[in-house]
């Protein structure tokens, strides 16, 4: 069983990207506000395994949900 701690910048690291809070910042600012009808796996800026690894974590409701919607929140702020 996994226990480790979940975070935003697990979620990052996970997904293979720089996840000091600067760059996560950076990806933010970078990629928002993502239009409303735009799902966050389909956006444009994410290879295929972040896909899958996003799909995964929205369809199985695994541990790493509520990151992934914060994630997707963070996205939409204008």
């Amino acid at each position: 069983m996994d226990t480790s701690m979940h975070s935003i910048q697990a979620l990052f690291y996970q997904l293979g990207l720089k996840s000091d809070e600067e760059q996560i910042s950076a990806f933010i600012e970078k990629h928002k506000p993502l239009p409303a009808h735009i799902i966050l796996h389909e956006a444009y800026f994410w290879n295929d395994a972040q896909v899958a690894f996003l799909i995964e974590a929205i369809e199985e409701d695994s541990d790493w949900c509520e990151f992934v919607d914060q994630l997707d929140c963070l996205l939409r702020e204008s």
